[in-house]
């Protein structure tokens, strides 16, 4: 009994090492090139430090900035769809992410829903959601990629579209009041 006892004492220490050294290995930050950065968070997401992707994603993001070129782009869609192969985002989300920052199109403005409806009651929030992307778009097309003129047609999509809510909205508002 005392043998089993000790056993399962030392079982359960080592599974806590082991957690240790787990936790220390997934919050360590990135290192090297972009490249090198990539392989190595993809490492980990695949050996048990999935919960640490969106920390992982802002480091490239850093890493990437601090070496602005037009590839990175690429970089940030192959990684995403690595990621989504290996099963630690969906689709969905590995499409958002890329298309959050490095797409023109804003992904917080999507969907087939009445304008009238539902996006004019909530315009102010629309809006703020979208300029928070483009804060996003600014920093993978424009910082990250080193593209301005995409970052620069994302800019004046917005503006666009907050002219085209802002007459919708009041063509709305004239439409409902009589």
């Amino acid at each position: 009994m005392r043998t089993l006892i000790a056993f399962v004492l030392a079982a359960l220490a080592l599974a806590g090492c082991a957690s240790q050294q787990t936790a220390e290995y997934c919050s360590a930050r990135l290192g090297g090139n972009l490249n090198s950065a990539m392989k190595e968070a993809t490492e980990r997401l695949s050996g048990g430090c999935e919960y640490q992707f969106d920390g992982y994603f802002q480091q490239l993001l850093a890493i990437a900035e601090a070496n602005p070129d037009r590839r990175n782009r690429m970089h940030f869609s192959d990684f995403l769809l690595q990621a989504n192969d290996t099963g630690v985002i969906s689709r969905r989300q590995a499409q958002s992410l890329y298309n959050r920052y490095f797409g023109i199109k804003f992904v917080s403005l999507q969907g087939d829903y009445n304008t009238c409806s539902q996006t004019c009651p909530q315009r102010a929030r629309v809006l703020s959601d979208m300029q928070a992307e483009l804060h996003d778009k600014e920093l993978g097309l424009l910082r990250a990629s080193a593209d301005q003129q995409s970052f620069y047609r994302a800019d004046n999509l917005l503006k666009e579209t907050e002219l085209v809510l802002e007459a919708t909205c009041t063509a709305c508002e004239a439409g409902a009041s009589r």
